[in-house]
């Protein structure tokens, strides 16, 4: 027989019965975690899958043109090697080049640079020479000639152009043209430039070449001519990513190019300091794991601007003065010493600079605010990062003047130092 309730008792509502039940503490703070964790990682791997695509971004830079033109001397110049160095691509007075030859650029292995068969050549006839080099591979063309542009050249510009590509004549070895030519009583060194320039522009627009960019360089001296407009032509035409390592790549031979690379490296700074932010939230890595990170940073900026040991030495061996007076030229302090001890002070500098930044960060990016010292962690790192590339910029126009400076200017800018060295004593 069913028992009933007694008419005296009321049944309990739900509504009372769930009035009572009390979300606990723990489960919060659980739920949160899981919650915060899984967005850092997945923000973390999304910041990698950035940077990762940046720098695996490949350049392939075809370098053409007749046999005897100084294609690897350019190559070598490009990739800052002499020819006797080694990996430097191979010279001769005979066309030492049978198939296409790739060259990586030494400090940005993504850039690669084609030394192509010299074109009219029995094995490479003109009709038939961007099917057998490959020309889809490439993203540009150099076609170099060291005295007139001929027939094959404006064949092959053409031809470039028909599958829609860029190309870029230049004329190599002006150093040899000048050099002929102060033999001359009334010998003047602008007037000589522009006859070769028009030229070249000439014989091109006679073989039907429309418009065509001709660029005088020398390959032993890349600060002289017009190898400055050249790289800047190259910067302007070219976008994204690519244009990036092109930059990265290039020489820092004037004012302009360091500051141009200064501000690209600029632009991807909060990608490397959201990283090294996001890795230190992370539970399964230590708090000062960003310090590695960021010393790994700095060494490819400071390689980026030719502070770094090896390319100073490449560049006093080029400019014939000691790589202890250009590295005199570097007065930032992580410019003379990146350590972990190093990199720490700088942070904590950097925080202390950025303190009135962090609310600005924390309320456009709520993320870091919710992270423990998530938001003057971001600051401090890009903090560190954005001063770092000002103060390396400044060092390698410093080491660049001083590359380049006369033994007249050398001379007086020791005397100088000498007197203002006395004063102060």
């Amino acid at each position: 027989m069913l028992q009933t309730r007694d008419r005296g008792t009321a049944l309990e509502s739900p509504r009372d019965t769930m009035s009572d039940l009390k979300i606990q503490g723990q489960d919060l703070t659980e739920m949160s975690s899981l919650i915060q964790s899984t967005v850092v990682m997945e923000v973390t791997k999304q910041v990698q899958a950035l940077l990762t695509s940046l720098e695996t971004t490949t350049l392939n830079i075809a370098i053409t043109g007749e046999s005897g033109t100084g294609k690897s001397t350019f190559i070598n110049a490009i990739r800052g090697l002499s020819d006797e160095d080694v990996g430097a691509a191979v010279t001769g007075v005979t066309e030492s080049t049978r198939e296409p030859n790739c060259y990586q650029h030494p400090k940005i292995s993504t850039v690669q640079l084609w030394d192509l068969p010299g074109i009219g050549t029995p094995s490479f006839q003109a009709d038939r020479y961007l099917e057998q080099v490959g020309f889809e591979r490439y993203d540009f063309f150099i076609i170099l000639s060291s005295e007139r542009f001929r027939e094959n050249n404006a064949y092959l510009a053409r031809s470039i152009r028909a599958v829609n590509k860029k190309f870029y004549f230049v004329r190599s070895k002006i150093d040899l043209d000048i050099r002929a030519c102060q033999r001359n009583r009334n010998f003047n060194e602008e007037r000589v430039l522009a006859e070769i320039r028009a030229n070249c522009i000439h014989c091109l627009e006679k073989e039907g070449v429309e418009a065509p960019k001709v660029f005088l360089l020398s390959s032993f001296e890349l600060h002289k001519y017009d190898f400055h407009k050249l790289q800047d032509t190259l910067v302007q035409e070219l976008n994204g990513q690519k244009k990036h390592v092109l930059l990265l790549s290039l020489p820092n031979i004037t004012v302009e190019m360091i500051e141009k690379k200064k501000e690209s490296l600029k632009r991807h700074i909060w990608k490397k300091a959201l990283l090294a932010c996001l890795i230190s939230a992370l539970p399964t890595f230590p708090v000062h794991y960003n310090a590695p990170l960021l010393m790994e940073t700095l060494a490819s900026y400071q390689k980026n601007f030719g502070l770094d040991d090896e390319s100073i030495s490449t560049l006093a061996l080029r400019v014939n003065k000691s790589p202890c007076s250009l590295k005199k030229q570097i007065t930032s302090s992580l410019g003379k010493d990146i350590s972990d001890h190093s990199v720490q002070s700088a942070l904590r500098m950097a925080a202390l600079c950025g303190h009135a930044s962090v609310s600005l960060v924390e309320r456009h990016v709520p993320l870091l605010g919710n992270l423990v010292a998530g938001g003057i962690s971001f600051v401090a790192i890009y903090i560190l990062l954005s001063s770092s590339l000002d103060s390396f910029a400044q060092d390698a126009q410093k080491v660049l003047k001083a590359a380049y400076r006369t033994e007249k200017e050398d001379k007086l800018e020791a005397y100088y130092s000498q007197e203002i060295d006395f004063l102060y004593d």
